[in-house]
């Protein structure tokens, strides 16, 4: 009875040392991030930082890029170009544009090519010419063989004194390399605004005859000028026409001067435009005929503004 009972007791235990010798299997641990993506992969997904700063503008609700060329003091076709837009009027909120002339040529930053690297993740890099010392090995004062070493001969002590010579051939690749040029900045400095004479140099007089229903000083951002429809409107000052059309809200039809680097004059709620973009204009010259468009009465809003921002125009023009 005895030996039964061991015998019972041996299986017993052997079941259960069987039982617990199963593998316990268990699913490699990811990292995952909030949103249920490998963390990996949240982070290569993650954009780039896009410039800001002085020389560019991030696209609000309700802007157009006309409005952003008037407020940076810039023509929408150079902004148009400085940004790559294929539609003037395909621009996004939260979108960040160039509003300033790029420094350099181009603007464009330059960058060293960079050896490709494969999807093994092992970097290739081009050899040099033949005899040619890499800068660790010249470095080192290792250089490359320039002829075959391997050579049969006959065992005796000069022959392995002159294998264990080093390779005089190759050294003068070993020379120190010369010292790298001065990297240029990605982005010089902004070009310096020009002296305040360019400015001071423009000849300005009244841009319509009437009465001046509204002033800078009475919260608008220039003059009103009250008139009759199809009066003529002139240029307060000789310039380049930057912009001649309607499409920025609350100006009508509206004409753009500019007079120098800095300064820029505005005329709208035209009744008709006399100009065209790019056009030089002479002081005085007729540019448009004063009207209502997007105004509630005839009259011309005449703005001056420096660097984009609207200044008085009673400081620039003559006393009447």
């Amino acid at each position: 009875m005895k030996k039964i009972r061991l015998a019972v007791l041996g299986s017993v235990v052997g079941i259960l040392a069987a039982c617990s010798s199963t593998p316990n299997q268990q699913a490699p641990v990811v990292e995952r991030t909030s949103s249920g993506k490998p963390a990996e992969a949240a982070s290569a997904a993650a954009p780039a930082a896009a410039p800001a700063g002085r020389g560019y503008y991030t696209v609000k609700k309700g802007d157009t890029l006309y409005r952003i060329a008037l407020e940076a003091g810039q023509s929408y076709r150079d902004i148009v170009a400085w940004n790559n837009l294929s539609n003037p009027n395909d621009i996004k909120v939260d979108q960040v544009l160039r509003v300033a002339p790029p420094d350099g040529a181009g603007g464009q930053a330059q960058t060293a090519a960079v050896a490709p690297v494969p999807a093994s993740g092992i970097e290739v890099k081009p050899l040099g010419a033949p005899g040619a010392a890499t800068p660790a090995a010249a470095a080192a004062g290792v250089s490359n063989k320039t002829g075959p070493r391997g050579d049969k001969r006959a065992y005796s002590e000069s022959a392995l004194a002159e294998l264990e010579k080093p390779d005089t051939a190759a050294a003068p690749a070993a020379t120190a390399p010369a010292a790298p040029a001065k990297a240029e900045p990605a982005h010089p400095a902004e070009k310096p605004v020009p002296v305040a004479t360019d400015d001071e140099g423009v000849s300005w007089m009244w841009p319509a005859e009437g009465k001046v229903v509204g002033t800078f000083d009475g919260g608008k951002k220039g003059l009103d000028i009250a008139g009759k429809s199809g009066q003529p409107v002139l240029a307060a000052g000789a310039g380049k026409v930057m912009y001649a059309g309607s499409g920025i809200r609350g100006y009508g039809n509206l004409v753009i001067i500019k007079h120098t680097n800095n300064l820029l004059s505005a005329y709208a709620h035209n009744k008709a435009i006399l100009v065209k973009e790019g056009q030089s204009v002479t002081k005085g010259q007729r540019i448009a005929e004063m009207g209502n468009s997007d105004s509630d009465s005839v009259k011309l809003h005449f703005e001056i503004r420096q660097q984009g921002k609207p200044v008085d125009p009673a400081k620039y023009l003559p006393p009447r």
